[in-house]
């Protein structure tokens, strides 16, 4: 690793520490002066044992928001598609994009971090009264794929797309616990919990492309097992959600209440309603007890002692911005990228690596599927800004952005306060591999990415940057084997070059 990226690798350890400190108890210095039951200690020895108890919750709280976090941000997506009184789609309904993720439709969905090479659906499943039936079309080749998360983020199931190929088929979603026989024709897919969310991309190269890819997305349908079989419908089911106020025009994901507690009451809420496996459920729920989470019963805030709450508020608050800062422990960076590891999709216990994906780039495809790049540093270690000019130049081997055809490759930016795409006189939000870009007689190609015109000799292969702070990914969609294989090994897995200030 060079000289910047040792400084950025220094300076980031000095930010985990100071996020640490400030939601561990540190920042409830002022409180020390309170013993747990909210009356003043009367000597220094209850004072001690008061900072003790403050550090210790301090620390479960964080372990116990890094846990929760994307179930938590699972929830805030459900909310803004299906929930809200203009719904972009009910429940068991799928809301489909009419466009790519400008940045218009990435302000109304929340979503982090949009791929804007593709046009999205959302939907999510309720299968606590039955199995949902999921039709996939056949796309003619086109690339697209259907991924299924449950709500704690994990990608259990493809029926369309990479290995499971593009020519479709029809499914039954089937939710813990049902019991019943399903008709012929349908494979089955058993799935986690009870709310599931079904993500299909459809592949578009550019607007006149769009039409065709539309219809692949619009080919997708679900229905309920009963209509499926011709029964007439019941009445439609109502739902009495928490509704959550968080800040506007930001990645919902970012997690920013404005009542942080709201934090853990939504978490203990939908916990109750899709449990974890049972290994956690034995080895990870029982210490939240002491902040009023227990898996059955409802979250209490009232019946927990005052410093308990205000450490739990200051922990919610800060988590989105405590796992981003820890984000290098999951991966290695490298030339101001950072390198995600193989288990991206499916964490399992690692509970750190789960967080991290959900909120800067929420239901994130298992490596077989697609492999993301992020970067928010140049290739000496310095954030990347508007203010500034880059260049970043592709030349072979390019093996980290080979994909097994129909899938592809892309650049794109992001605002860095937002996590959503950024407006330019362009309308370009994204480069890659189908685009009409300038390459040298070898194959070799550089891209400019900055805020102003490099001109037209340079436009063709221009990423309009925005004014402030920004971080790019590059997406390889149905990537090779061998690259996916390599992130197994991420000592000496060979990423992208970095991008280089002007």
């Amino acid at each position: 690793m060079n000289g910047g990226s040792d400084m950025k690798a220094r300076l980031d350890r000095r930010e985990w520490m100071s996020l640490a400190l400030a939601t561990s108890g540190a920042t409830l210095a002022g409180s020390s002066a309170a013993r747990a039951d909210g009356v003043a200690p009367k000597s220094a020895n209850a004072a001690a044992i008061v900072k003790g108890v403050e550090a210790w919750i301090g620390s479960l709280a964080v372990q116990a928001a890094t846990y929760a976090a994307p179930m938590v941000a699972m929830y805030l997506l459900r909310d803004s598609i299906c929930m809200k009184a203009a719904a972009k789609a009910r429940p068991n309904e799928i809301w489909r994009f009419d466009n790519i993720a400008t940045p218009e439709l990435a302000r109304q969905s929340g979503y982090v971090t949009p791929n804007v090479n593709v046009v999205y659906g959302f939907g999510f499943m309720d299968l606590a009264d039955e199995p949902i039936v999921l039709k996939a079309p056949d796309s003619r080749g086109r690339y697209y794929m259907i991924e299924i998360c449950d709500m704690w983020t994990n990608a259990f199931a493809y029926p369309a797309g990479g290995a499971s190929g593009y020519q479709g088929g029809a499914f039954a979603l089937v939710g813990p616990g049902w019991q019943g026989e399903l008709p012929a024709g349908l494979k089955r897919i058993d799935c986690p919990t009870h709310w599931i969310e079904l993500q299909p991309r459809v592949y578009v190269k550019d607007q006149a492309d769009l039409a065709e890819a539309r219809a692949v997305l619009a080919a997708i349908e679900v229905v309920g097992l009963a209509a499926h079989l011709g029964d007439a419908a019941g009445q439609a089911k109502t739902y009495a959600y928490e509704a959550p106020k968080i800040a506007p025009d930001i990645a919902s994901s970012q997690m920013l209440f404005d009542d942080p507690l709201q934090f853990w009451s939504i978490f203990a809420a939908t916990l109750n309603e899709n449990p974890p496996p049972r290994d956690e459920i034995d080895a990870v729920l029982p210490s939240f007890k002491y902040l009023g989470i227990e898996l059955g019963r409802p979250w209490r805030p009232e019946a927990l002692r005052p410093v308990v709450l205000e450490v739990m508020k200051q922990t919610a608050a800060h988590i989105a911005a405590l796992v981003s800062a820890n984000m290098p422990l999951i991966g290695r960076p490298a030339n101001g990228w950072l390198l995600l590891p193989a288990n991206v999709g499916r964490a399992g216990a690692d509970y750190l690596s789960r967080a991290a994906v959900a909120i800067f780039g929420l239901t994130a495809n298992v490596p077989e599927q697609a492999i993301y790049y992020s970067a928010s540093f140049d290739a000496e270690g310095a954030p990347l800004t508007g203010a500034k000019r880059y260049t970043i130049a592709f030349t072979d081997p390019m093996a980290y952005l080979t994909p097994i055809p129909p899938g592809f490759w892309s650049l794109t930016i992001y605002d860095s306060v937002t996590k959503l795409t950024v407006e330019n006189p362009i309308d370009r939000y994204a480069l890659g591999g189908m685009d009409d870009f300038a390459r040298n007689p070898d194959s070799s190609f550089t891209f400019f990415v900055q805020h102003d015109d490099p001109g037209p000799d340079r436009r063709a292969n221009w990423l309009p940057a925005p004014a402030g702070p920004f971080y790019v990914i590059l997406r390889n969609y149905a990537p090779v084997a061998e690259v996916a294989r390599g992130l197994r090994t991420l000592a000496t897995f060979k990423g992208p070059p970095g991008l280089k200030a002007v």
